[in-house]
């Protein structure tokens, strides 16, 4: 029995996504999908599946790597007020994610602790602390999965959403900490867990240089930086239970070391698919396995507590719906709200400790766990329901070119709509009463002081052109933008000195030089027409896109479906640059530069950069 118990989960595990694929079944979390499959297999249901040793196992091993891939899953840049700038909502207002999001989730936890209280109150269940901290999880995961889909993720809104979905995860986590010590009878022990963060600091500085020098001699034969994220794991688990804190909070550590490392897109694509594809499902499907409904069923006090929770879940986010609708649209503010309801990552292996410590019955557990099947099926279909692309969501980088002339003109023109967002500004009163009729979004600016760019929102958007007639002007604009933590900013110098030049280079300031441009051009006319010929094309277009999408990684170029339609020129791989041929394996993070007709460039563009 106990190998047929094993062989059924590792064919569900299989199965599920297949399924889900099908039948088109998207609104759905695979993770949800696979606890249902397993209530249905497990002793609620056919009783095909029992517990064993092994499959134990793989589930502690499976929560581990739960809890370190969501740990690599915490974006720090956006923590960087740098990294964080304040951009225009949807509501035409200036929002700052980070400040948005940590609003709402104070608002979070004083509604979880409120909501927590009252259902001790109610005697449903009398641990409020434990409640609280389940009340305000947020399921990190499905909402990057959402917002992905959505393609948001870089918007002030999708941003907003992240940032209080992360501290959904963080915070409950250490709360849990320190309520597993207190309640596990370590409270005197509660200050050794600070042993376990300097731990993570010490493997993150002793790391850094080795790790680098791993990924330059891995082979894949030995894999060194799978074996050293396996080591960050073990390591800081270990330390985790010699302190007396929980495992799971020794792994979260570890995914946020190994992201602090700043792993290659293949080190991670390579986790995630250990994780997701083999060990993580498994305890999914445990946990589904493990709920035993009849006995809920037979509780009126639990069965009465499960509809009580799944509206508490939902309440408890009410803050987040307050605190959006004051930036954002009222239709997306309510349907972020609804998103932010979503709690099982955490929810899981929290129940686990709460189980261990004998604070909550079995019965109890399960109304828990079920609570958040629901609320975790009905939270993205209400948010992919009533959420509206507007055309600030659909622009892919927003672009802001100072100086407005005959060569910038005609550029903001030319620059694709469906993927720039351009504004132009100009300081020469004689040069916007020129072109202010033929641009459609021209600003006047008084003066090029750094108070006065802030203000216009020069700095609001991914992509600085300092083309004023003026070099010195450029180079001080330049400046200022990178200071502002913009990520590309380009400058039109006529004249470059070394001094200049070297600057620019060390900040990551891109020069453009006519001269040198013209000469390019000059060259590639001669030695290569054809290149020539493609770049002036005014029927085909030329585009470099980072490969992000993991459905066309791992496959020959000869294999992709649109390949016939495109033309492959140059792919860069990290520093080198490879040659494209019809056997050449695409890896995650590689740069295709190729050319094609607008339509079909432009849909080929969109399905390479999904993430």
């Amino acid at each position: 029995m106990a190998q047929l118990s094993l062989f059924l989960v590792v064919l569900l595990a299989l199965v599920i996504p297949i399924f889900m694929a099908r039948f088109q079944i998207s609104n759905v979390p695979t993770a949800v999908a696979e606890i249902i499959v397993g209530i249905i297999m497990g002793s609620s249901g056919f009783n095909l599946i029992t517990s064993t040793h092994d499959l134990t196992f793989l589930s502690n091993l499976g929560v581990i790597l739960l809890m370190f891939l969501s740990g690599m899953e915490i974006d720090f840049d956006l923590l960087q007020r740098k990294n964080n700038p304040k951009g225009k909502s949807q509501a035409g207002k200036t929002v700052d994610p980070l400040k948005t999001a940590i609003t709402a989730f104070i608002g979070i936890v004083i509604m979880a602790f409120v909501l927590a209280y009252v259902l001790r109150l109610t005697g449903l269940f009398s641990e409020v602390m434990l409640a609280a901290i389940i009340l305000m999880t947020v399921a990190l995961g499905v909402v990057i999965a959402t917002l992905k889909e959505k393609d948001i993720l870089g918007r002030p809104i999708g941003q907003t959403i992240l940032l209080t979905a992360v501290l959904g995860e963080v915070i409950p986590l250490l709360l849990l900490t320190i309520y597993a010590s207190i309640n596990g009878g370590n409270a005197e022990q509660l200050w050794l867990i600070i042993l376990l963060f300097v731990a993570a600091i010490f493997l993150l500085r002793r790391f850094k240089q080795p790790y680098l020098w791993f990924a330059k001699i891995t082979k894949s034969t030995t894999q060194l930086d799978i074996r050293l994220a396996f080591f960050l794991i073990f390591a800081l688990v270990t330390v985790a239970e010699t302190v007396g804190a929980e495992n799971i909070l020794g792994a979260f550590l570890a995914g946020m070391v190994m992201k602090l490392l700043e792993p290659s897109e293949a080190t991670k694509d390579k986790l995630t698919s250990i994780g997701y594809g083999f060990f993580i499902p498994i305890f999914f499907i445990m946990t589904g396995v493990g709920l035993n409904l009849r006995s809920l069923f037979a509780h009126p006090s639990s069965l009465m507590l499960l509809p009580v929770l799944v509206i508490f879940l939902f309440i408890a986010k009410v803050p987040v719906l307050l605190t959006y609708v004051r930036y954002f649209q009222k239709k997306n503010a309510f349907a972020g709200g609804f998103l932010t309801a979503t709690t099982i990552t955490i929810v899981l292996p929290t129940l686990q400790v709460a189980r261990k410590l004998h604070a909550i019955t079995s019965t109890q557990s399960d109304a828990f766990i079920l609570a958040a099947v629901i609320v975790c099926i009905l939270s993205p279909i209400v948010f992919n329901s009533n959420f509206v692309l507007l055309p600030e969501d659909k622009i892919k980088e927003k672009v802001a070119i100072v100086g407005a002339n005959a060569v910038t003109v005609p550029v903001a023109h030319d620059l694709h709509a469906n993927w720039y967002s351009v504004k132009m500004f100009t300081d020469k009163k004689n040069q916007y009463k020129t072109y202010d009729s033929r641009v459609e979004n021209l600003t006047f600016l008084p003066n090029l002081d750094e108070e006065t760019l802030e203000k216009d929102g020069v700095f609001d958007g991914d992509i600085v052109v300092a083309a004023n007639r003026a070099d010195e002007d450029n180079i001080k604009i330049a400046r200022m933008a990178k200071e502002k933590g913009i990520n590309r900013v380009i400058a039109r110098l006529s004249e470059v000195d070394s001094k200049t030049l070297t600057e620019f280079n060390e900040k990551g300031i891109e020069v453009f030089n006519s001269t040198n441009v013209h000469a390019a051009l000059m060259r590639a006319m001669i030695e290569s027409p054809t290149v020539y010929r493609i770049m002036t094309d005014t029927k085909n277009i030329l585009y470099s896109v980072k490969v992000k999408n993991t459905h066309y990684t791992g496959r020959q170029l000869m294999d992709l479906e649109f390949i016939d339609q495109i033309t492959v020129s140059r792919i860069k791989r990290g520093d080198e640059w490879l040659i494209p041929r019809g056997a050449t394996v695409i890896e995650p993070g590689d740069i295709l530069v190729f050319s094609g007709e607008f339509k079909v460039a432009d849909r080929v563009r969109d399905l390479l950069s999904k993430e």
